[in-house]
């Protein structure tokens, strides 16, 4: 088995929650998944092609955040299955050379985690520093002016003990202490017990957010939208040793042979989320890069991001990218341009599929979902429901998936726990099969593509200079190969070169024939036009 599959490998994600129902009760399950391996990869041409599925997370839980907020890491909820279910997931997936990665988090609990139930239980438990508590300042003042993420102060006060107890995100979310050691213990042994039965590796939830100042001094003020925009957050996050957490992750996974660590560094500084990859082979072996990720669509912006993140990256690590997921509106939606949105979309989805790193597909994205706009009374995510309209809240990229233009999408037989979008009778997976022109389609090809010509997985990346404005054009060379990519970012046709002389194959572009001899001298890109060729 290669070690470094996670190079070669594009990635689905999938939130339980919206992928299939089986039981009838409006909310995705495990046994949805299974059902749907073939549609991922059935080994054939016909299937998505995928390599691996990072699942969001199914462990108990009484929902404040959807799933973020754990009382069990051994377990699953029952409105998701069993862990038989899991085990049965896993073991068809490992039948298909599908491999699992599981969503961890380590900065918080859920209120009724057992841990925290006996840390609360008396200032005297085993367990109190097992969570951040502090006694109040004078006539019960908090300890510092750190406010939560989802609103509101970041301390909540118990009354049984008289102390404040921190919490980044919901009351009901309080933050795990990562300077106790036992603790470090109690969780690194959970994530042995799946590691045990088998899976493939972790998302590592805001790892950037586990370790706080030990001083707990408090965060400077600046200019923001919302209140807790209005500090710096140097004191509550981004600390120098939360990379520490990353160590002892990864030298935990290292007793496993061929397992993947990639993290979500919720930051928008490239050096700084590079961090997390360590020096010598000791941290993540990869890091999500959110300044790509809140790109707009330009050509400048995104080869600027990428070539950034490669030189903070250097030796360290591998590149990780991603365009949508469960947090942040579908990018096929911020991308939206009339008439031009979905050749935009693919345009997006060919330099995702060619760049030099792993792609991270969100579900749906591969058939043209779009985000869902929720009026207040149906929105459940705790962010919405504090903040709307100014933030709509995460429900509106996380709608059911759309299989079918039944009632509610072949996602359910009963009422979905979110709406199913409206444009399901049109946008969905059994329509898109049928046409060989669909975007579901074109995912397939660029996916078979990068399968295909090593020089699109484990190829170096070198950018063309000298291109027009609103062209990315790159080159990627390795294993015998070079292919070039280049997109154009523009509504309008655009020529240009980026050689001298030679003659190139082309590999797919919706306008030359596949293995159709292209000048590299003489390129001409449609409005929204792509080129991926063999030199």
């Amino acid at each position: 088995m290669n070690a470094d599959w996670w190079k070669k490998a594009v990635v689905y994600q999938i939130y339980p929650r919206s992928f299939l129902d089986t039981d009838a009760d409006g909310i995705g399950n495990l046994n949805g998944i299974t059902e749907k391996l073939d549609y991922l990869n059935d080994g054939t041409p016909n299937s998505l092609g995928i390599d691996a599925i990072w699942l969001n997370p199914f462990y108990p839980s009484p929902q404040c955040d959807f799933g973020y907020d754990v009382m069990d890491y051994y377990n699953v909820d029952p409105q998701y299955g069993a862990i038989e279910d899991f085990d049965r997931l896993l073991a068809e997936a490992h039948k298909r050379s599908i491999k699992i990665i599981m969503d961890v988090v380590p900065g918080h609990t859920s209120h009724l985690h057992p841990w925290f139930i006996e840390s609360r239980s008396s200032k005297r438990s085993p367990k109190r520093d097992w969570y951040i508590w502090k006694p109040p300042r004078a006539f019960r003042g908090y300890p510092n002016n750190w406010l939560g993420v989802f609103g509101g102060r970041a301390w909540d006060y118990d009354g049984k003990t008289r102390e404040y107890y921190y919490h980044n995100s919901l009351p009901e979310q309080p933050d795990l202490n990562w300077r106790n050691p036992e603790m470090a213990k109690a969780f690194l042994s959970a994530m042995a017990f799946w590691l045990d039965k088998g899976v493939d590796g972790f998302r590592i939830d805001v790892i950037n957010y586990t370790m706080k100042d030990q001083q707990f001094r408090n965060n400077p003020l600046c200019l923001g939208r919302r209140p807790y925009d209005m500090q710096r957050h140097i004191y509550d996050k981004d600390r120098p040793d939360a990379v520490e957490v990353a160590n002892k992750m990864r030298a935990l996974t290292d007793k496993y042979p061929n397992k993947m660590l990639v993290g979500e560094v919720y930051i928008d500084n490239p050096d700084e989320a590079a961090r997390y990859l360590g020096e010598n082979g000791d941290g993540l072996h990869m890091a999500f890069n959110f300044s790509f990720m809140f790109s707009r669509f330009r050509a400048e912006i995104f080869k600027k991001k990428v070539e950034t993140w490669e030189r903070a990256i250097g030796d360290r690590g591998w590149p990780a990218y991603f365009l949508s997921n469960h947090d942040y509106v579908r990018h096929i939606s911020r991308y939206a341009k009339g008439k031009w949105t979905e050749a935009r979309a693919r345009v997006a989805a060919a330099m995702l599929l060619t760049l030099r790193g792993t792609p991270f597909v969100y579900q749906g994205e591969e058939i043209g979902m779009r985000n869902l706009w929720l009026w207040k009374h149906e929105v459940l995510d705790p962010i919405g429901r504090k903040y709307w309209p100014v933030h709509p809240g995460r429900d509106g990229e996380r709608t059911p998936m759309q299989w079918n233009s039944e009632k509610y999408a072949g996602f359910s037989t009963e009422d979905p726990w979110l709406r199913v979008h409206p444009n399901h009778k049109t946008v969905n997976v059994a329509l898109e099969e049928k046409d060989p022109t669909s975007l579901l389609n074109f995912y397939k090809k660029l996916i078979r593509l990068r399968k295909e010509n090593p020089a699109l997985q484990m190829g170096d990346y070198k950018s063309f200079e000298g291109v027009p404005e609103g062209i990315f054009a790159y080159l990627r060379e390795g294993g015998g190969q070079k292919i070039l990519i280049a997109l154009n970012f523009t509504q309008k046709p655009l020529q240009f070169s980026v050689g001298k002389g030679g003659i190139g194959r082309v590999l797919l572009s919706p306008l030359e024939t596949v293995n159709a001899d292209i000048k590299p001298s003489q390129i001409k890109l449609p409005p929204c036009g792509i080129l991926i060729a063999e030199l």
